[in-house]
């Protein structure tokens, strides 16, 4: 069994920080100020500022710019993947590398609509609904992290993906009905994608596999078969063949006792004209 990191890391902000002032040497060095640099990246100067100020979470694309437009040899590009794990909170960052490299990915949600289905403004609500409270600043980091994520849906070759979600995580209007309702359209868009198939599990159901809490299944392209737990930012991964078969197995029945791809989608559909 793997053990994910519990809390989140202290030296994620210095990181950030050496990272902003390694920009901005390079930048000064270069004779740019900020608004002429953003100007050459496609970005605004606040933008920039917030990056050197280790306040921003600079994306992939950017550091590449900056690394070419910069002239630094690479001096940037080879901390893109250091600073892409400062994106997520500690005790998920292990789960996120294993997701972004998935062939097939397996998901039973209860809490609320799965991270990697959420809109935008649904990703917001439930960051600042965290207790105790986010900074606004962690959590447009965390709903940039979230939406990131959302690649694996069109990473090419298409891993395999779906989800079990219970019907009151869909019933519950986080956020606000507006958000609910561009929440329901989005799990409709991509829930019509062909590598990917979405489960609604009926709060009706008297039998339910799913009592012990959300798990995710995760294969990689080596062929690992892992289980991923998550409760209160406390995280596990496991490995042992026998423990993940029991989510294997788990999962199997949840999607016999769910709603099949097609009844679910119509059941979302209909709960869209009801919001």
């Amino acid at each position: 069994m793997l053990v994910g990191s519990q809390g989140e890391g202290e030296g994620d902000a210095g990181f950030l920080k050496c990272f902003g002032q390694q920009l901005r040497l390079l930048r000064t060095r270069k004779g740019l100020s900020r608004a002429e640099l953003g100007a050459l990246l496609g970005y605004g100067e606040d933008q920039i500022a917030s990056v050197e100020l280790g306040r921003r979470i600079p994306k992939p694309e950017l550091i590449d710019a900056a690394d070419d437009a910069l002239d630094a040899d690479g001096m940037l590009k080879v901390m893109k993947e250091e600073v892409a794990k400062a994106r997520y909170p500690a005790f998920f960052r292990d789960a996120a590398k294993l997701e972004r490299e998935a062939v097939e990915l397996h998901v039973y949600a209860n809490q609320a609509v799965p991270g990697l289905l959420q809109t935008e403004e649904y990703a917001r609500a439930v960051f600042e609904m965290w207790r105790p409270l986010l900074s606004e600043e962690t959590v447009s980091q965390r709903v940039a992290a979230r939406l990131a994520r959302q690649q694996l849906f069109s990473r090419q070759p298409h891993p395999t993906i779906s989800f079990v979600i219970e019907e009151s995580s869909l019933r519950r209007p986080l956020g606000n009905r507006a958000i609910s309702r561009g929440q329901l359209e989005q799990i409709l868009l991509y829930g019509h994608q062909r590598n990917v198939e979405i489960q609604v599990m009926p709060t009706e159901r008297s039998e339910h596999a799913g009592l012990g809490g959300p798990f995710t299944l995760i294969e990689t392209r080596e062929g690992r078969r892992i289980s991923y737990m998550e409760v209160n930012e406390h995280s596990r991964l496991y490995t042992e063949r026998p423990v993940v078969r029991g989510f294997e197995e788990r999962y199997g029945i949840l999607r016999a006792q769910g709603l099949t791809p097609s009844d679910s989608l119509s059941f979302v559909e209909k709960l869209l004209g009801d919001t």
